[in-house]
């Protein structure tokens, strides 16, 4: 069987036999990890002389994983990383357009590392091998590799949401985008409203026709189009919460924390809904006095892109926030916010999962939201905890028996918090078994396997 090419815009830095956390790195060394094949990316170097980069990748071999990665110049990382894909994309594909600019130089420098990649790539890949692309990175790497002569089976897997034709054709190079993704064979999305926002706009701006089975007739080739939510290993996160030594770390930290403890972890990222959430957990302290002395809100907010001023702003917001509402509500044995602005590892957040009575994740919009399967998974199917979630996450699709909430309505997430607070025994278990169902159902290996199976199914490039 051919092999498969993983394409993304890092590699991770794994070593044999360690965990990797993060749902694009899990899936694609679980991908990996069966069969073999290469993993293509950036090396996370940037080049301040300025030169050219090699023309030859950097290998290095991890069990059956051939890693091969390239440097950016500072001119490339600018435009490519902290320019269009970040500047520009991100902010669009979570419906924050007044976050987002555009430059054309910018997105010329997006098009010119595509080809890079590409470049790199046609030295490295046989004829029949499969590629597979990973995230919003990569658009325009089907286009470059075609333009390099490629006509093998090449797959992208969106982890982001895909908005509405509106808002994507907010982005001046909107038509350009659009025409170069259409080059892949499959595109791959994390919800049925991702997909059919894409499907729109093919159909209505680009004369697109649809055909069965998510396929599109446009710009005189078919373009597959289907559905996979990324999941987690169910039964490693628990175990991960459960081992001797984790839990002792657990029952440490539990000491020194409230009766009831409520987790939020996220990236600190404009679309994971921060200041609202704060400002919900201001006001559940004001609405909902009996929880005073006995709640603790911890939020863990690794810091994410600080050479960009966007980010800078909300690190800044967040500290003053946390400050005034501990001003606030605290007295001298009880401080109600926990703000963590760094990063813990798995061993450390997968116990912490099992200990809180509540998890709060209310992103403005997010493409699946892992931390939500991974607090579930790591609750004690006796005892659960209750997620309180945010019906724009794409995990909300599949965790409907989670608490649902607007994260624009302060006032409706404090009384989620209350309800999942107060809430009974038997329910928190009829809402654990229902969810902890859906996602055994969509595990990673399963988003893993019906990715690669429907890539290998469409014909080739006729070209």
């Amino acid at each position: 069987m051919s092999r498969l090419v993983v394409v993304s815009n890092r590699v991770a830095p794994i070593q044999e036999g360690e965990a990797t956390a993060g749902g694009l790195a899990a899936g694609v060394l679980d991908a990996l990890r069966q069969k073999g094949g290469i993993w293509f990316g950036w090396s996370g170097t940037v080049n301040e002389a300025g030169g050219p980069v090699t023309d030859h990748p950097v290998e290095r071999e991890v069990g059956p994983i051939s890693l091969f990665t390239v440097d950016l110049t500072r001119r490339d990382y600018d435009a490519f990383y902290r320019g269009f894909a970040n500047g520009t994309l991100w902010p669009v594909l979570h419906y924050q357009i007044g976050l987002g600019r555009f430059e054309w130089p910018e997105f010329a420098g997006y098009r010119r590392v595509n080809a890079l990649f590409a470049h790199g790539l046609a030295a490295l890949v046989q004829p029949d091998d499969l590629i597979w692309a990973h995230d919003y990175h990569l658009l325009c790497l089907a286009d470059a590799l075609r333009a390099e002569g490629m006509r093998n089976r090449i797959g992208l897997f969106l982890h982001t949401p895909f908005p509405a034709p509106g808002v994507f054709m907010t982005i001046p190079a909107h038509a350009e985008l659009i025409r170069a993704m259409c080059a892949f064979d499959l595109l791959g999305f994390q919800t049925e409203l991702d997909r059919t926002a894409f499907v729109d706009y093919l159909l209505r701006h680009a004369g697109g026709t649809a055909l069965a089975n998510g396929v599109v007739s446009v710009f005189d080739r078919l373009v597959h189009t289907g559905v996979y939510p990324i999941g987690v290993h169910v039964d490693d996160v628990r175990a991960q919460a459960e081992a001797p030594a984790n839990r002792r770390y657990a029952t440490r930290l539990r000491a020194h924390l409230m009766e009831r403890l409520i987790l939020s972890v996220d990236r600190l990222d404009y679309s994971k809904g921060l200041r609202q959430r704060f400002a919900a957990f201001e006001r559940f302290l004001a609405d909902y006095p009996a929880h005073h002395g006995v709640t603790t809100f911890m939020q863990i907010a690794p810091p994410s892109r600080g050479d960009i001023e966007t980010y800078q702003v909300i690190r800044r917001e967040l500290e003053g926030e946390a400050g005034r509402i501990n001003g606030r509500f605290a007295e001298v044995d009880w401080v109600p916010l926990r703000y963590l602005n760094k990063s813990f590892p798995r061993n450390v957040l997968m116990p912490l999962y099992a200990e809180a009575q509540a998890c709060l994740v209310t992103p403005l919009r997010d493409g699946m939201n892992l931390v939500a399967k991974e607090y579930v998974s790591a609750q004690d199917p006796e005892e659960p905890g209750v997620l309180v979630l945010s019906e724009f996450a794409g995990a909300a699709r599949e965790l409907d028996a989670a608490l649902l909430v607007n994260p624009y309505d302060e006032a409706g997430m404090a009384r989620a918090l209350d309800q999942a607070l107060c809430m009974s025994v038997e329910e928190r278990r009829e809402r654990h078994t229902a969810m902890l169902a859906v996602m055994r159902k969509n595990s990673l290996e399963r988003w893993r396997d019906r990715f690669e199976a429907d890539l290998r199914a469409v014909p080739g490039d006729p070209a």
